[in-house]
């Protein structure tokens, strides 16, 4: 199994939105990177739900139920989508401002490339950003 990290902004696709959908295509990626990252994500694998822009924390982690097909958003079919699953919402919210404070964290994707909205995330840090939350919600 593989971690990733994928970004919402809130006020247009929001963690509550995504529960309250249960499973949806994540679509609208435009980037190359991102868009190859989204095509190494296989079925089970989990990905922390980010909200970005205003907010800037992890907040909840989903599950990817269907591997990779072409965007429908994308009318020159360039890129693709993956369907993820609400899993649960995490404990505590982990801010990008404390990600950045931990040196467990230094060499997370989504910091040094914080451009992107899908990366990937390393087992320890997985386990670190999870320890942070305090745990999942039941």
């Amino acid at each position: 199994m593989a971690y990733w990290l994928v970004k919402s902004e809130p006020r247009s696709w929001s963690w509550a939105d995504h529960v309250k959908a249960g499973v949806e295509p994540w679509d609208g990626v435009r980037n190359h990177q991102a868009a190859n990252f989204m095509k190494a994500m296989k079925l089970g694998d989990l990905a922390f739900f980010y909200h970005s822009v205003h907010e800037k924390s992890i907040v909840g982690v989903v599950e990817v139920v269907t591997e990779f097909y072409l965007d429908p958003s994308d009318a020159k079919g360039k890129f693709v989508c993956v369907d993820f699953k609400a899993i649960a919402q995490v404990k505590e919210p982990v801010s990008l401002a404390n990600i950045k404070t931990n040196p467990k964290l230094e060499n997370m994707a989504l910091l040094r490339q914080s451009r992107l909205s899908v990366s990937p995330v390393r087992d320890d840090e997985w386990a670190e950003v999870l320890s942070m939350a305090g745990g999942l919600e039941s």
